[in-house]
């Protein structure tokens, strides 16, 4: 929770450092307005003196100038804020397990006279597909198992593997990539492979908020389709 903290303070600061800037900015700005605006006064023509109307226009433009100026450092200030507070709700997310995009699953060596643990992943469809292949391959490339599901529906479908081969026999424990083929009625279905991976940690970065998984990878937030 150190890094949070750290985090929660470093946007504080900034909020509070970008409204002291805009602040001397304005203050700045408001005395060379006025500076000017009497310098121009008393060096006018007395027969062609400024006109009330021209007077008025030249205030109302520095209260607009001053008004966008505090308006600006508002926006800073909330958007600082949200970023920290961003990084506060991902942090929750340390330690469960997403689904995001990604190919890459494992298996484990089964206990005596066990069979291995189911392996679960997903398939992300654009639309619906009526017939969806899933090659698994080992490190070499060779394909150990060929899962055919038939037709899926658009959306995230849940998808498992039992950790066998197509032989039956069970596959070596190790890491394992998949592919997914999918069309509907001869049309290529675009589809994106999920696994389930845990999140270890939480950071922000100049495009936002990423979380860092135990399998090595970085994710934002938006990549997330589910997590347990």
């Amino acid at each position: 929770m150190a890094i949070d903290d750290s985090l929660a303070i470093t946007g504080t600061n900034t909020t509070s450092s970008a409204q002291s800037n805009n602040s001397v900015s304005g203050a700045d700005s408001e005395q060379r307005f006025l500076k000017l605006l009497v310098t121009q006064l008393n060096n006018q023509d007395p027969l062609n003196p400024m006109q009330n109307a021209e007077l008025t226009s030249q205030l109302a433009q520095m209260s607009t100038v001053s008004g966008i100026e505090k308006l600006n450092g508002t926006l800073s200030g909330l958007v600082n804020q949200t970023g920290a507070n961003q990084v506060l709700q991902a942090a929750s997310l340390i330690g469960y397990n997403v689904l995001s995009p990604g190919n890459e699953i494992a298996t484990k060596a089964p206990e005596a006279g066990k069979d291995p643990a189911v392996v679960p992943f997903a398939v992300q469809l654009p639309g619906s597909a009526g017939d969806v292949e899933v090659k698994i391959r080992d490190a070499v490339g060779n394909t150990v198992r060929t899962l055919n599901l038939g037709s899926l529906p658009e959306g995230v479908n849940a998808v498992t593997w039992d950790g066998k081969a197509d032989d039956g026999t069970v596959a070596p424990a190790g890491s394992y990539t998949f592919t997914v083929a999918a069309d509907n009625n001869g049309t290529t279905v675009e589809a994106t492979a999920l696994t389930f991976s845990q999140v270890a940690a939480v950071k922000q970065g100049t495009s936002g908020v990423t979380l860092e998984l135990a399998s090595g990878r970085s994710i934002g937030l938006a990549d997330v389709r589910m997590f347990l």
